[in-house]
């Protein structure tokens, strides 16, 4: 037998929660029938875990970093650079990237609508991107993609630029899209380019055909775009540069995505993985062992199911998409399970009853059928506190899961 084995880890997103009144006062990972979950915490190593730091609740990017064993502190480059590569666009050192509404604007840049009205066609979503993607504004040039919804992503490509500029967005409906401003002074070319391409993408929107039958139809008009979360891309370096390994995602959401190909993941695509409770849990199970039996050496596998059902504050759903995840890893692991070390944890908590994330740690178990064992019998928030691990934090994982799966050098003589 070879001495390292394919380090798989799985997420469950938003795992972590509160006890709940209509669950007897049980969080819904101890109310879910976990089979799979359960034999793999009386088998391995379990702990809690707090993701960035004790008492900072985590965002969904910066928590993905912590896991994949970068600072999020030191080494976040903002929600922008990861969205864009997560819709499909790369970023390079250098360029400032954003989030992207479509939103509709009166006359005098009024916004009234934010997402103006979410719903959008291929068709439309092809004339609005044409309409965009290709803008050059000086010397920066624009790039462009049209992604889910009224969402969207945009890269700035130039010299000099620099993410340190306030809001676009108002955030709310009845006020004037905002002037930007420098928050540095190395910034205040950024600044000008994004005030410029504001005016300039609303002229080339509000003429478009989509915009004419929109109109006809009585919908809300896509006739602006607000840009949020402005990050610059900075470079790290990759996983398989740091640790010697061939890495994959297989995730639906194009956050984790990005997230994942930032620090040189390779997305593995499943047919039917939507990241709701619809996703093709079967399909998800069939490509990761096909994954681990490839030559990759760690296979992240992101399940967004669960923190949808928490944002939606639906207790019933959340421990359904746990159940099914936790049937999901059982298959992977009857055909697999000799050749892999993996881990099972949650990215941060978002308890069903507050519906948004919150700073509770959340439970982590490391499995292999080599690992000495602890007295858990659960997996479960509860019983995680008790595990051999203890406590610990984010930026921990990658050094435990691939030191025993093989693939971190001895220290020292």
């Amino acid at each position: 037998m070879s001495d390292k084995r394919t380090a798989v880890f799985v997420v469950l997103d938003g795992l972590g929660d509160r006890p709940l009144k209509e669950l007897g006062g049980k969080p819904p990972l101890d109310a879910a029938k976990t089979p799979t979950f359960d034999k793999l915490a009386t088998e391995g190593q379990s702990a809690l875990m707090n993701v960035i730091g004790p008492g900072i609740t985590p965002g969904s990017d910066t928590a993905h970093l912590a896991l994949f064993g970068y600072d999020p502190i030191a080494e976040y480059p903002g929600r922008g650079p990861l969205e864009a590569f997560g819709a499909g666009l790369e970023t390079k050192p250098g360029d400032v990237a954003f989030r992207s509404n479509f939103a509709t604007v009166d006359d005098n840049m009024v916004v009234l609508d934010r997402r103006a009205g979410r719903t959008f066609t291929p068709e439309e979503h092809a004339e609005l991107q044409a309409a965009l993607d290709g803008i050059e504004i000086d010397d920066v040039k624009v790039q462009f993609i049209a992604t889910v919804e009224h969402r969207g992503a945009l890269i700035l490509k130039g010299e000099g630029l620099y993410a340190e500029i306030s809001d676009v967005d108002p955030h709310e409906t009845g006020k004037k899209i905002l002037t930007v401003r420098a928050l540095k002074p190395e910034a205040e070319k950024t600044a000008k380019i994004v005030n410029e391409l504001i005016r300039v993408a609303h002229e080339r929107m509000r003429g478009l055909e989509t915009n004419k039958e929109r109109a006809k139809k009585g919908l809300p008009l896509a006739n602006a775009i607000l840009l949020r979360g402005p990050g610059r891309h900075s470079d790290v370096p990759p996983l398989p540069e740091r640790y010697g390994i061939k890495a994959a995602v297989i995730a639906g959401g194009a956050l984790y995505l990005g997230c994942a190909k930032y620090v040189g993941m390779e997305h593995i695509p499943v047919e039917g993985q939507t990241g709701t409770i619809d996703t093709n849990f079967d399909n998800i199970a069939m490509k990761t062992i096909e994954t681990i039996k490839a030559d990759y050496n760690y296979v992240f596998v992101h399940i967004k199911a669960p923190d949808n059902a928490s944002h939606d504050g639906n207790a019933k759903e959340k421990i359904l998409a746990i159940e099914r995840t936790d049937t999901m890893v059982g298959t992977i692991l009857d055909e697999v399970g000799d050749d892999v070390v993996i881990a099972i944890a949650g990215d941060h908590t978002t308890p069903v009853s507050v519906r948004e994330h919150a700073c509770d740690p959340v439970p982590i178990m490391f499995w292999s059928n080599f690992i000495r064992p602890d007295s858990v019998k659960r997996f479960s928030e509860k019983d995680a506190a008790k595990g051999a691990l203890h406590t610990i934090k984010g930026i921990d994982v990658m050094p435990i899961l691939l030191g025993y799966a093989g693939y971190i050098e001895k220290f020292g003589a």
